[in-house]
């Protein structure tokens, strides 16, 4: 129906004994466990909705996951599950106008399933190492991802060899998620890895080259200033354009102006922020050169601009004896 809105409720059935045995589905809370090679079907009331699968199920299934729509409600079958099918499935109800449908993500249902492997703790991934850059401003995850959520997960640095501590503050742990640096740090840089044991079981991940920058806040705020704002045919211009930004956080300036060629001064100093600045020259002014000066100044968080408008006059005519 166009435009209706539907309430939608996850239920999953775990194995064709459980259909049997109960004679009906049952709702899920966050997280389930699938035995690996059992099949996984997840049913999702609503017409019509959308799944979100773990990245490894939407790159290469094998054919092995189905997903289909009936009237009332939509069905995810996966079978000849592995440990690679741990994480995490939504279900997006459809908000639809005619033939134009869009996610409602504010009312997605989510389950996490773990698919405990006898033989792999972690989810099994092509690649030896990853590079994650870690940005000052911005939590890092280290994605190590267990297939069963009675496996002990711990954080361990190469070199030197140590154990981190997991406190809860600096680093936490989430066994959906890995684990998460809150506020890294250059100390943080380095190569880290997890340990996974269960059982006599213990298992080392994928090793994560971590490498830290000093990302900054916000975009600078750029100040342009011309000396002077009215000049004289034949007359020289200077404009500044300079902007305060965070130590170590370079800042690149760009400038949109009439005419001319530009000559760039770089000046920083100062220890908690630093002082950038860009100045446009323009030698033996001409009336082509007269309009909107424009300085955009730009880090690795954004840009920001600044204006300001030149008059160009004409020469006064030497007066006649």
């Amino acid at each position: 129906m166009s435009g209706s809105k539907w309430r939608l409720v996850l239920i999953a059935l775990l194995t064709c004994a459980l259909i049997f045995e109960l004679g009906k589905f049952k709702k899920v809370g966050e997280t389930i466990n699938v035995q690996t090679g059992d099949t996984l079907e997840l049913r999702c009331r609503g017409k019509p909705v959308q799944w979100s699968v773990p990245p490894y199920l939407e790159e290469d299934n094998d054919g092995r996951l189905r997903i289909v729509q009936y009237e009332r409600y939509g069905v995810l079958t996966l079978v000849n599950t592995t440990g690679a099918d741990t994480g995490e499935y939504t279900c997006y109800p459809m908000y639809c106008e005619d033939t134009d449908c869009r996610k409602e993500y504010s009312k997605a249902v989510k389950v996490f399933v773990f698919f405990p492997d006898p033989q792999e703790l972690f989810v099994p991934l092509s690649d030896y190492y990853k590079v994650i850059q870690l940005r000052s401003n911005w939590p890092t995850v280290l994605p190590c991802q267990v297939t069963s959520p009675e496996a002990k997960v711990t954080l361990h640095r190469e070199y030197p060899p140590v154990e981190l501590d997991v406190d809860r503050r600096e680093i936490s742990f989430d066994v959906k998620k890995g684990f998460t640096i809150h506020r890294p740090r250059p100390y943080h840089a380095g190569a880290l890895y997890c340990v996974a044991s269960l059982g006599n079981l213990r298992q080392s991940s994928m090793k994560y080259m971590l490498i830290y920058v000093n990302y900054p806040r916000a975009p600078p705020a750029p100040v342009i200033q011309a000396s002077p704002s009215t000049v004289t045919v034949g007359e020289n211009l200077r404009v500044t354009c300079s902007a305060m930004g965070e130590r170590d956080v370079a800042i690149e300036f760009t400038w949109d102006y009439p005419g001319q060629e530009e000559s760039v001064i770089p000046v920083s100093g100062g220890t908690a922020q630093q002082q950038s600045q860009s100045v446009l020259l323009v030698d033996e002014v001409r009336d082509v050169d007269q309009g909107t000066y424009t300085c955009t100044a730009q880090n690795m968080q954004g840009a920001k601009s600044a204006s300001t408008t030149i008059k160009v006059v004409p020469k006064a005519k030497p007066k006649k004896p």
